[in-house]
């Protein structure tokens, strides 16, 4: 069997991805703490124990990553923080980008600005990015302060992360994951869902399913979700038996659109989260393969932290944002532990390969290859 590699330069050191050994932690991680960020965010009502789960995008010569992050009193608010390359120097704004909005911010027209100030009262989770034309749309999971566990994810809008433009939900009902495909295909724009329930330890059920949707209007509220998820977990022996649920921003490539999904297995100590990939079609993207072998586990590498620093939940790689550079080479930022923010490295050939050649049933998460 040829075992197919790829070697990625980097500052400071030359990463070989193959398929036993898919992604490379980037040795400089973690990229950004709450260290970082509270020596810049130094008002105490912004000071926060977490930075994680990115949205990832590229504006001009920078790379933007929009980072989540838990204030002391549990809330999370956004960030931005700039790099040229990446992965070094990162630049943190001088306050929260996005935070509980009140009637000072910047409402679509139309939309009703009471109602989404009430929708994100109780905070601002997990951006994901996605540019379409000169405009990048942003999925966030808006929580309500005082319903337990009611999330919608909403939209926002901004042409140059200076400026957010808020839309309200996407849907009027909950939602825990979208991600919005950074293309029409024909007249309709496409995003990837996952529903949410109040089950009490937010596994199976819903949970196991990925559905996709369509819409005309990203700014309507008004999208299509087929009745039959085009990604489905039945429950049996899988790293992803219990959960999952769209993560980064689809990333196109010459062999179809590559789509990096996280999972968990129930056991005995909790519900870790890994990454997994997928693989939809160019012009449809209902088609879809999934690799059966997940592409990252946690571990204790993901959660470099101080002696006496807060830890929010083990076990957990979780991402939000990656992007595609012209050689191929994909870079994955990722939480660690909920924790802090990392970034990995692959290659689209390594990733496809995985779908192509040890993919899953869809829809039960059964393997379709000889073991």
């Amino acid at each position: 069997m040829e075992l197919v590699s790829r070697r990625i330069s980097l500052p400071g050191e030359v990463a070989e991805v193959n398929l036993n050994k898919p992604v490379k932690r980037f040795n400089g991680n973690p990229i950004l703490t709450c260290h970082d960020v509270n020596s810049i965010w130094k008002d105490p009502k912004h000071q926060i124990i977490t930075v994680h789960n990115v949205g990832i995008a590229q504006y001009n010569d920078e790379v933007i990553m929009l980072f989540r992050s838990h204030l002391r009193n549990g809330i999370s608010v956004l960030g931005v923080a700039r790099s040229k390359d990446g992965l070094n120097n990162w630049s943190v704004d001088p306050e929260p980008v996005l935070k509980p909005c009140n009637s000072r911010d910047l409402f679509g027209e139309g939309v009703d600005s009471e109602m989404i100030i009430e929708n994100e009262s109780g905070g601002l989770e997990d951006p994901r990015i996605s540019k379409i034309g000169d405009t990048y749309f942003i999925t966030y999971s808006a929580y309500h302060i005082s319903i337990k566990d009611r999330v919608r994810v909403s939209l926002a809008t901004t042409t140059n992360f200076k400026e957010f433009v808020r839309h309200g939900p996407l849907m009027d009902v909950d939602m825990r994951n979208v991600v919005i495909f950074p293309e029409l295909f024909g007249d309709r724009y496409v995003a990837l869902f996952r529903p949410n329930d109040h089950s009490i330890d937010h596994t199976g059920g819903v949970f196991k399913e990925i559905r996709i949707g369509f819409s005309k209007d990203l700014y309507g509220n008004n999208w299509d979700l087929l009745e039959t998820p085009i990604m489905k977990q039945g429950g049996g022996p899988s790293t992803f038996s219990d959960k999952i649920g769209p993560g980064a921003t689809p990333i196109k490539t010459k062999y179809g659109w590559l789509n990096i999904f996280h999972g968990v297995r129930g056991t005995m100590d909790g519900n870790p989260y890994t990454l997994g990939i997928a693989l939809h079609d160019l012009k449809d993207p209902q088609k879809v393969k999934v690799s059966n072998i997940p592409i990252l586990f946690p571990s204790a590498a993901d959660c470099k932290n101080e002696q006496e620093g807060y830890v929010h939940v083990p076990n957990v790689v979780f991402s939000c944002g990656a992007f595609r550079r012209e050689d191929g080479t994909i870079f994955i930022y990722y939480g660690g532990n909920d924790t802090v923010a990392n970034v990995a490295v692959t290659h689209e050939d390594i990733l496809v390969e995985l779908c192509q050649r040890y993919p899953q049933d869809p829809l039960s998460g059964v393997p379709e290859y000889e073991l």
